[in-house]
């Protein structure tokens, strides 16, 4: 029953491409539409948390990077970047498909068609965007002197796999959000110590052995840090 129901689904998103496709292209011509520098602040926008981190935590705190494997780099903003475009792709997804059905009431009461469409449409022009910052990363650790030729592969499945991780949590949230109109204000908490749950701006190696195993294993193993690190070993 499970999976007849799950082939139906995946029909009605089918059947819905055309506006699944529409709405993408929604997002993505609305997005800076009136902003002089545009799709400029896609990179802009890293950048400058990258900056920010990095004077506070690595100047001020004198936070410091490991050593990259393999590649071999400390330098710490460049740790940072590396953390804050995945973590910063997911918090994204999952504040935008939050919303997307509770913003789309209108379309939803007057149109048959997949509901899960306007969740993935948001996820593909977040998409877009990351693929933007990740090529940011890209020429930020060839310029550093990586080698990234060889782990471009490895990156691109992980890019894939933290849309859907991300997707399955927009989807579960968008739906919450339908019956708990308090999600979106509670959810802004969440994600917050979801962020300092991760390794974004720090090294989870700094605290070991100086906090309960408890937390030590949801600095490592929580998703979005399983997924950090994988970017950063590649």
């Amino acid at each position: 029953m499970v999976s007849c129901n799950s082939m139906q689904q995946l029909r009605d998103i089918a059947n819905s491409r055309n506006l699944l496709w529409n709405l993408t292209l929604r997002e993505l011509r609305s997005k800076y539409r009136r902003s002089v520098l545009g799709w400029s602040w896609s990179m802009l926008n890293p950048l400058a948390q990258m900056a920010i981190y990095t004077f506070v935590f690595g100047v001020l705190f004198g936070a410091q990077a490991p050593v990259g494997d393999p590649s071999g780099i400390t330098t710490y903003g460049l740790y940072l970047l590396t953390g804050l475009i995945p973590w910063g792709f997911f918090s994204l997804v999952c504040g935008v498909g939050l919303q997307s059905i509770l913003s789309n009431t209108t379309l939803v009461r007057k149109v048959a068609f997949a509901r899960e469409s306007l969740v993935i449409s948001q996820v593909l022009f977040c998409s877009v965007q990351f693929s933007i910052e990740m090529t940011l990363v890209c020429i930020a650790l060839t310029l550093a002197g990586s080698f990234i030729l060889p782990w471009l592969p490895v990156t691109i499945l992980l890019m894939f796999l933290l849309a859907v991780f991300a997707m399955g949590v927009a989807l579960v949230l968008s739906v919450s959000a339908v019956f708990f109109r308090d999600l979106p204000y509670l959810w802004t908490i969440i994600n917050q110590l979801w962020f300092f749950a991760t390794p974004v701006i720090y090294d989870p190696k700094t605290f070991d052995g100086k906090v309960p195993s408890a937390i030590h294993s949801i600095l490592y193993w929580n998703p979005t840090a399983v997924f950090i690190r994988s970017f950063r070993a590649t």
